[in-house]
């Protein structure tokens, strides 16, 4: 990355014949772990309706895997974007830049967006995104939402990372802090994609095990993941996809940061039915 470049992203292109093949790709039926090597030009796709744009698909809907989102790497050139970017009735989203600027119309009132620019897209909004002369990169989250009688449907808003300070979990001396962008009894959201970091040394001490899926895309620094029985090692560009009730914990070696984009399903009954 050169230095004015705040996140990891894809680069795509293409390892030499000369390169080993293996890295550290791994699926399982607990988890899976894409790590930044595997994002080449041959996995993108492109998407009706957007132009001068491609995608590096990391998570959708997997029948006995993760179920409730889909996300994506987004790398918009300039002069592309799109005017009827989400084709699915019901789909709520969140846009957060990772590098760039772009400018994100949303139900009428315009957004510039930079690297930490996060948006929240609820389901039925009408938004446009275009570029004019530099490349914008995000991920984009999507969940169909799930509305409950009584409870108002969220509302849009567009923010930057820099307006939330990190929540510090207690006794961890500053080690382990979440920038929450909706407050967790919120109940009108039923998903929050936040920023995890850990200073170097930080640790989640414990095998957390829970109902949530989770996508987690580590945004700078290193680290050991606990996943399921294993432990592995992540670092900036790689992606982590956890099924419900998969254990995980972490470790975070430094000698910087460990930061990552953390996506969970909350604050909803579990369907007995299908």
């Amino acid at each position: 990355m050169s230095v004015d470049q705040k996140y990891y992203f894809p680069t795509g292109g293409l390892p030499s014949q000369k390169d080993m093949m293996t890295q550290r790709a791994v699926f399982t039926a607990a988890y899976a772990v894409i790590p930044k090597g595997t994002m080449r030009d041959i996995v993108t796709s492109f998407l009706p309706q957007w132009h001068k744009t491609r995608a590096w698909v990391l998570a959708r809907p997997l029948s006995g895997f993760a179920e409730t989102f889909s996300q994506y790497i987004m790398e918009v050139s300039p002069g592309g974007g799109s005017s009827k970017p989400d084709p699915e009735v019901g789909a709520q989203s969140v846009l957060f830049v990772t590098d760039g600027q772009g400018l994100l119309r949303l139900n009428g009132q315009e957004h510039a967006l930079r690297t930490g620019s996060y948006a929240y897209i609820p389901s039925g909004a009408e938004w446009v995104l275009e570029t004019s002369t530099e490349t914008l990169r995000f991920h984009w989250i999507r969940k169909l939402y799930v509305a409950v009688e009584g409870i108002e449907a969220p509302e849009a808003f567009v923010t930057h990372e820099e307006n939330h300070a990190p929540k510090l979990m207690p006794d961890t001396n500053g080690a382990w802090g979440t920038t929450r962008f909706v407050e967790p009894d919120d109940l009108r959201h039923d998903m929050h994609v936040n920023i995890v970091t850990f200073q170097p040394g930080g640790v989640i001490p414990f095998e957390e095990t829970h109902v949530m899926e989770h996508g987690l895309y580590v945004l700078e620094g290193k680290a050991v993941y606990k996943l399921n029985q294993d432990w592995v090692e992540v670092e900036a560009g790689d992606f982590m996809w956890l099924r419900a009730f998969c254990p995980q914990a972490c470790y975070a070696g430094g000698p910087g940061p460990f930061r990552y984009l953390l996506y969970k399903d909350v604050n909803r009954h579990m369907p007995l039915s299908l």
